[in-house]
C-alpha cells in the first residue's frame, strides 16, 4: 500500500471537540476498498466542574453525553471523509446501543457486523473535570469487549482477507489482538493500531514488527518505545525509534501542539488544526506540559 496522506490520516485520531461535521469533508478516502474497523463502542458521559471540586457533595457543573469508543470513533470519522467503513463490534440490547447504531449509520458506516450481547451493557465512560478542564477521575466499563474473542475474530477473517486495511484499539484483549496480527499478516492485509491508554499500549509490543502503523498519544509512546517524551523533538525520536522497532509508519499525537509522524525516510511535524479544546482524554498530554 502506498504511504497515505499523513496529514488527512491525523484528523483521524485528533478530535479535541468532537464536532466531526465542521472537522471533516468527504472526497478523501484512505483508500478505494473498504477498511475493516475491530474495537469498542460505547457512550461517553464527560462531567465538568464550574468552580473548585468539592469531595462529599453535589458539584455544580456541566455534563454532556456522546457516543465514544477509540474504534468507533474512527470508524465514524473515516466514513464521514468518504471512505467505505465496515465496523466489527459489539454492544449490549440496550438504548446505549442504539443509539450508536443510528450515529454510525447516518455516518454512513457498515454495522450488519455488530455483535448485540444479552449479557453485557454497552460500553461506557464516565469522565470528572475540574474547573481548568483538567482530567481527575475516570471509570470505564468496558466488559462488553469480551464479545469480541478470537474465535469471532476467526469467524469473520473474510472481512480481514477482503480489506484494504484494518484498524484496531487495544481494549480488545491480548487473544483477539493476536489473532487479528496473525490474519492480517497471512494475507499481507496493513493493520493500523492504535493504543488507546497507557494501561493497554503494552499489548501492542510483541506485534510491532507486523504493525504498518501506530497511533499513540504521548504517554503511550513513553510506553512503547521505553523513553520519556517531553518535547517535540523527544517525541519525533520516540517515533524514529518506533519505527526502527518494525512499525512502518508511527503517528504521535500531541493534543493542540499537533502531530509527529516518523517512517523509515521521513519524519516531522503537523500542526493541529484551529480548535477550541474541550478536555484533552485520548488526546495526549497539555500544552504546559509539552513545549516545542
Amino acid at each position: 500500500m502506498p504511504l497515505p496522506n499523513l496529514e488527512t490520516l491525523s484528523k483521524l485520531w485528533y478530535s479535541p471537540d468532537n464536532d466531526l461535521q465542521t472537522l471533516f469533508q468527504k472526497g478523501a478516502p484512505v483508500s478505494d476498498g473498504y477498511v475493516l474497523a475491530i474495537g469498542t463502542s460505547g457512550i461517553d458521559t464527560k462531567g465538568r466542574a464550574l468552580a473548585p471540586l468539592m469531595s462529599g457533595t453535589s458539584n455544580p457543573g456541566k455534563i454532556k453525553s456522546n457516543s465514544g469508543g477509540v474504534a468507533r470513533n474512527i470508524a465514524e470519522n473515516l466514513a464521514r471523509l468518504g471512505q467505505e467503513v465496515i465496523f466489527l463490534s459489539a454492544i449490549g440490547n440496550d438504548r446505549s446501543g442504539n443509539r450508536i447504531k443510528n450515529r454510525l449509520d447516518d455516518a454512513g458506516v457498515d454495522i450488519s457486523h455488530f455483535l448485540v450481547s444479552e449479557r453485557h451493557r454497552t460500553a461506557a465512560y464516565l469522565a470528572l473535570f475540574d474547573e481548568n478542564k483538567s482530567l481527575m477521575y475516570s471509570i470505564d466499563d468496558m466488559s462488553v469487549v469480551e464479545t469480541i474473542a478470537p474465535q469471532i475474530i476467526y469467524r469473520n477473517r473474510g472481512l480481514i482477507f477482503d480489506a484494504d486495511m484494518v484498524v484496531l484499539d487495544s481494549n480488545l484483549s491480548a487473544q483477539s489482538i493476536n489473532s487479528v496480527v496473525k490474519q492480517t499478516f497471512a494475507k499481507n492485509i496493513p493493520l493500523v493500531a492504535d493504543p488507546t491508554s497507557t494501561g493497554l499500549a503494552a499489548k501492542l509490543i510483541p506485534h510491532l514488527t507486523k504493525l504498518y502503523m501506530i497511533t499513540p498519544n504521548a504517554a503511550e509512546a513513553e510506553v512503547l518505545a521505553g523513553q520519556n517524551i517531553k518535547n517535540r523533538r523527544q517525541a519525533i525520536k520516540a517515533a524514529q525509534k518506533l519505527v526502527t522497532m518494525g512499525v512502518e509508519i508511527v503517528v504521535i499525537t500531541l493534543a493542540e501542539k499537533g502531530v509527529v509522524y516518523a517512517t523509515d525516510d521521513t519524519s516531522g511535524h503537523i500542526p493541529a488544526l484551529t480548535s477550541n479544546v474541550v478536555d484533552l482524554t485520548g488526546a495526549s498530554w497539555p500544552a504546559k506540559q509539552l513545549p516545542h
